[in-house]
């Protein structure tokens, strides 16, 4: 089973690829850690080559099984020619802004693990990066999903049951 989730900031993409993965016993990527080194020797997160970052996305895309999940479009298509499922979450912005300002709270609390310092700036940008999925990116993923339609489903909640009924 190859399943690719695509969402936006706060959608659940990373829950439900951790879940799905669990259920299903097979592996998960974020395609955020094909685009970073994450604490690269203990000096933060540095960016990976474009050719980098797309081997690691070849290599995930070859394994038999995956469950990959991001935000990131275009160079990511490998993924989405190659998965038996897409599901795009498009969870309101409301519930997106909550789980936001959330995660914020968990992590500086210690709470929840991050991939990143979860600084203010960040927080911020959280916000901007959902609004600017929302009208932008979400138009260009509807638009390139209908190459893809017989296996796209699109969820406005990310239930587990939900996708296991759909899939």
């Amino acid at each position: 089973m190859k399943i690719y989730i695509v969402g936006s900031v706060g959608s659940g993409k990373t829950t439900l690829a951790r879940q799905l993965a669990q259920h299903y016993r097979i592996p998960h990527f974020e395609t955020d850690n094909f685009v970073w080194t994450r604490n690269h020797q203990g000096q933060g997160d540095i960016r990976n080559s474009v050719e980098k970052r797309d081997e690691l996305l070849k290599e995930a895309v070859n394994l038999d099984q995956w469950i990959i999940e991001g935000v990131h479009i275009d160079w990511t298509d490998p993924g989405l020619e190659a998965s038996d499922y897409i599901i795009f979450l498009d969870i309101p912005v409301s519930i997106r802004y909550f789980r936001i300002t959330k995660r914020y709270a968990r992590q500086v609390l210690r709470l929840e693990e991050a991939n990143y310092q979860p600084t203010f700036s960040i927080f911020l940008k959280m916000f901007q990066w959902t609004s600017y999925f929302e009208k932008q990116m979400k138009p260009e993923f509807l638009k390139k999903f209908s190459k893809y339609e017989m296996k796209v489903v699109l969820l406005t909640k990310n239930d587990l049951s939900v996708v296991q009924k759909n899939i």
